[in-house]
């Protein structure tokens, strides 16, 4: 309607990063182009078929066609607090979880829970957009921490200002990272907790890509550190787990105060989980392990082949211990979007710029491993034809 203006906080927003990915997607296919589709972080392998079949079982049932609690379903946070014991060694009751329609929407309104006006959020920059979009609508104010290569892509916590800590009220971490896929270690976590508890703040920790690891590696839980669960909310997926990002279940656990909260702006704004989703949730985490080892496996190889094309064509990286994301500097003196045409126009493959993830991002194009091994083979070779 002519004459009625959209709201500040929307105006504040950039475009979303993957809406223009698939707009320049679409520009090419039109044009006939053969894409390998390296660009969203979506995977192309179907959900297992144990979960499939265990919805399957609950659509029967027509106690899951009602509405859901919106704190989620008992059986589906007792499996949550179990996985949490058995893969981090943390003991959780399961009134510490709200199920999530997705950790996304779990972290896009935790702000809104914590953040006044002019409130801080610490954001990493590069990063994940929720963080600092959910900042935003509540209209609070990003102060955003670099991640740069010579510090292994955490921010230097040490360097925050003291001013900047005592107004700010959330810290957000997301290590395995995205874009970066940067790891950590407890001991980065451990100093993550102190700060959080001289300034009292929460620490908002993403874990999506918490099984996504390799070569041995195993992501840390913040929910290790001694202490942690008074200051710190994790949020977890089932999304890239189980191949289940059309789903949307997940779950945020942790500190009772932060948990509750969360819980009472959700209350407020939606209608919590699909039943039948949170039943195929439930055998998904609890037997579950076995199609996680074999999703791992299959990860580790297409890394391997990704990464010996970027090699072989000249291109930097540091190869990736955890998530399916290829963090890669572009060539000097050409920026990252100029990347992103070049190998979209020069090759037909599809990546993000490391510039839609933040201005530290500038300088680097993400890949992302959710192509079939044949695709990318067929990927290296038209690496390897690049005319930089």
């Amino acid at each position: 309607m002519s004459g009625i203006e959209p709201s500040e906080r929307i105006k504040k927003l950039p475009p979303y990063l993957f809406v223009r990915l698939e707009e320049l997607k679409e520009k090419a296919l039109k044009e006939g182009k053969d894409l390998i589709d390296l660009g969203i972080g979506d995977p192309d392998l179907p959900t297992p078929d144990f979960i499939i079949q265990a919805m399957k079982q609950a659509l029967d049932n027509p106690e899951n066609h009602r509405y859901p609690t919106s704190r989620g379903l008992f059986a589906f946070r007792e499996s949550a607090s179990k996985y949490l014991e058995r893969r981090f060694g943390v003991k959780i009751s399961p009134e510490q979880i709200v199920t999530l329609i997705g950790s996304k929407e779990g972290i896009a309104h935790f702000p809104l829970g914590w953040l006044n006006q002019g409130d801080i959020a610490l954001v990493p920059s590069p990063a994940y957009p929720v963080y600092k979009i959910g900042t935003i609508f509540a209209e609070g104010v990003p102060y955003f921490l670099p991640l740069k290569e010579e510090n292994n892509f955490l921010p230097d916590l040490d360097s925050v200002p003291q001013e900047v800590w005592e107004r700010a009220k959330i810290l957000f971490l997301n290590y395995p990272n995205n874009p970066t896929s940067a790891v950590c270690e407890l001991e980065f976590f451990e100093r993550a907790v102190f700060y959080a508890k001289k300034y009292q703040l929460w620490v908002a920790n993403d874990l999506a890509y918490a099984e996504l690891c390799f070569d041995g590696y195993l992501a840390p839980s913040i929910l290790q550190v001694p202490g942690a669960e008074e200051v710190a909310i994790e949020f977890h997926s089932l999304s890239k787990t189980f191949n289940m990002t059309g789903w949307r279940v997940g779950f945020a656990v942790g500190a009772r105060e932060a948990v509750d909260i969360l819980a009472r702006v959700k209350s407020n704004i939606d209608s919590g989980v699909f039943q039948a989703i949170q039943w195929a949730g439930v055998e998904a985490l609890e037997k579950g392990e076995p199609a996680i080892e074999e999703i791992r496996a299959v990860y580790q190889r297409r890394r391997d082949i990704l990464a010996e094309g970027l090699e072989q064509a000249g291109f930097k990286f540091q190869k990736p211990k955890a998530t399916f994301y290829f963090w890669v500097k572009t060539p000097k003196g050409i920026s990252s979007e100029e990347m992103v045409a070049i190998l979209l126009e020069q090759a037909g493959i599809i990546a993000s710029p490391g510039s839609g993830y933040g201005s530290e991002g500038e300088g680097y194009i993400r890949l992302a491993i959710v192509s079939e091994e044949s695709r990318l083979k067929e990927a290296k070779n038209r690496l390897s034809q690049l005319k930089l």
